[in-house]
Parts: structure tokens; C-alpha cells; sequence
């Protein structure tokens, strides 16, 4: 599994930005990246100024919204949904989509869950559990079906 470090993670944002300015060709991994800070304007001034923000530390304590981390997660379930891992994934992202009739909300309501399952994970220095993420959706789901039907 390919784990990269702070610095290389942020660096994607930063190459994939400069590469998208200067119309060159993107890597794979490059055009999902791409995908998310197109929807992300608020981050293009982050992503033109490497020098100052390449080292950056956002602390969440101080209200701190680390947009690295935001786009990171953005990019992680778009690799998710793209090969249905974990499996079923798929199904609940389609169906939170279609209650909320808007794409980047659903991500955001996957992004909380996603979360819940890593804070799990390191909380309980134990791998991440897929039961974990989809109870939470799941229990999305459940509230936003009682509320759609009632």
C-alpha cells in the first residue's frame, strides 16, 4: 500500500496544480487529484503559494481546516467508489447521493464517516474496520430515509 509522507501527499495538490496551469499532461492519480481542487476553489491561493504552505501546520484546536487533508480524503473515497472497496461502498454512496440530489455534499457525509473509521482505528491502534464506516452511513442513510418518506 502506497503511503506517502506529508510533504509528498501536499505535493500532489501542488504539481497537480502547477501542471493544470501550464496545460501539461496529468499522471492518474493527477486527474482524480485534478477533480477535487476543481471543486475546491477556495484552496487555488493555498496551491499557488507552495513555499508558504508546504510546511504549514493546521491545527484543528485553532479552528484550522488542513485543505491537504480535505482533498486527500476527497480523493481516497473517489478511489474507493471507483473499485467498490470496501465493498458496497458503492450502494451507499449512490443512495446518500440520491436523498441529498447533490455529489459533493454525499462526499462530505462520506468523509465524516470515513474519518469515524480512522480515528477508530488510531484511537484503538487497530486496522481500520469497514464495519465501523458503514454503520455510520448507515445510520445517515436511515435518518435521511425516515425523514425522505415522513
Amino acid at each position: 500500500m502506497f503511503k506517502p509522507s506529508r510533504e509528498q501527499a501536499r505535493q500532489l495538490f501542488f504539481q497537480t496544480w502547477r501542471k493544470y496551469r501550464h496545460h501539461e499532461v496529468l499522471s492518474g492519480i493527477e486527474t482524480i487529484a485534478l477533480e477535487v481542487i476543481l471543486q475546491h476553489h477556495e484552496y487555488h491561493s493555498v496551491l499557488e503559494n507552495a513555499e508558504s504552505y508546504l510546511d504549514k501546520d493546521y491545527l484543528p484546536e485553532m479552528g484550522d481546516i488542513n485543505p491537504f487533508l480535505h482533498m486527500s480524503m476527497h480523493v481516497a473515497i473517489k478511489e474507493q467508489l471507483s473499485i467498490d472497496q470496501p465493498a458496497g461502498i458503492c450502494e451507499r454512496f449512490s443512495r446518500l447521493q440520491k436523498h441529498l440530489a447533490d455529489e459533493h455534499e454525499a462526499a462530505h457525509h462520506v468523509m465524516e464517516c470515513l474519518a469515524e473509521m480512522i480515528w477508530q482505528a488510531q484511537r484503538n491502534q487497530t486496522s481500520p474496520d469497514a464495519s465501523i464506516y458503514f454503520d455510520c452511513l448507515d445510520k445517515q442513510l436511515g435518518f435521511r430515509d425516515k425523514t425522505k418518506t415522513g
